[in-house]
């Protein structure tokens, strides 16, 4: 059985950082990506990752502040979040998928975690 873990959201004041992780029981999937839901709101999408790190893409409203990493396509995946605005105040949910590639869409992930609580203070 498929589980996604994240760990790392908590509280920061805005200009802070945290540090996501989300580990995927050993399995390995050739893409991961972080998606994000805020009270009231649609899940959105932040960021994703083929294997081994080649390819990545951001949504607008985080590129240059966010980062996203894995090692290799077993490891753990990262998702560095600096100069966190309170708007960026959401559950963050990990997500894997089977196809090979760095995706955007929902659609396009096969797993998910269970999310982790990230909140923005002003």
């Amino acid at each position: 059985q498929v589980q996604l873990v994240e760990s790392g959201g908590g509280l920061v004041q805005a200009g802070g950082s945290l540090r996501l992780s989300c580990s995927t029981s050993g399995r390995s999937f050739p893409s991961m990506g972080w998606f994000r839901q805020a009270p009231g709101k649609e899940r959105e999408f932040v960021a994703s990752i083929s294997a081994g790190g080649g390819g990545t893409t951001y949504a607008g409203y985080v590129e240059g502040r966010f980062t996203i990493s894995r090692d290799n396509a077993k490891n753990p995946v990262y998702l560095q979040m600096n100069n966190l605005k309170p708007e960026d105040k959401a559950v963050y949910y990990c997500a894997a998928s089977v196809r090979v590639g760095y995706w955007r869409s929902g659609r396009d992930f096969d797993y998910w975690g269970q999310g982790t609580q990230v909140t923005v203070s002003s």
